[in-house]
């Protein structure tokens, strides 16, 4: 995986928990929703690239 790459889905995974956690504590259920989404986003980032990494070998 190229690190730029693992670099912004790490990103993602963390900015979309602190955005879902932060929604959860105030009860802001768009926040909450919209943190999960921008979670989900950097899964999937990451593994496509884990996926474009195996197909490499």
């Amino acid at each position: 995986m190229s690190a730029s790459e693992k670099a912004k889905a790490s990103a993602e995974q963390v900015k979309g928990k602190i955005k879902k956690e932060a929604g959860r504590t105030v009860g802001n259920e768009s926040k909450t929703a919209e943190g999960q989404a921008e979670k989900s986003k950097g899964d999937l980032r990451g593994a496509k690239e884990k996926i474009k990494d195996s197909l490499k070998d």
